[in-house]
């Protein structure tokens, strides 16, 4: 099941902020979460995971880990009453993003094969 686009924008409107420094791109039917160029986090099935980082885990020590699709990585699971906390749900993923590398950059040889 795909998640409703309503439930991505609330999450973007509340991480974001006025900052507008998160958004959501369509992958593979499902959502990912950028801030910046780094991924911080997931949106499939309606449910928010968040990448682990010991930042993440301190913000969210209850959060159950689980992975987003099945053979995924486990991510940190965020319950969806913690969404209205938009403070709290902007901070969790800037100090997400602090924390993860940025992605390596493509090879000429993978960006050729993309536009041809």
């Amino acid at each position: 099941m795909a998640s409703d686009p309503k439930t991505v924008a609330f999450i973007v409107d509340q991480a974001g902020g006025a900052a507008a420094d998160v958004i959501a791109r369509p992958m593979f039917g499902e959502y990912g979460l950028y801030r910046g160029r780094k991924l911080v986090a997931l949106v499939c099935d309606d449910q928010l995971f968040v990448k682990p980082t010991a930042a993440g885990r301190a913000l969210a020590p209850d959060a159950e880990e689980a992975p987003p699709y099945p053979g995924a990585k486990p991510s940190l699971l965020i319950d969806a009453d913690r969404w209205d906390d938009a403070e709290w749900l902007g901070d969790l993923l800037q100090q997400t993003a602090a924390e993860l590398p940025l992605p390596k950059p493509r090879s000429k040889k993978a960006r050729g094969a993309e536009s041809g």
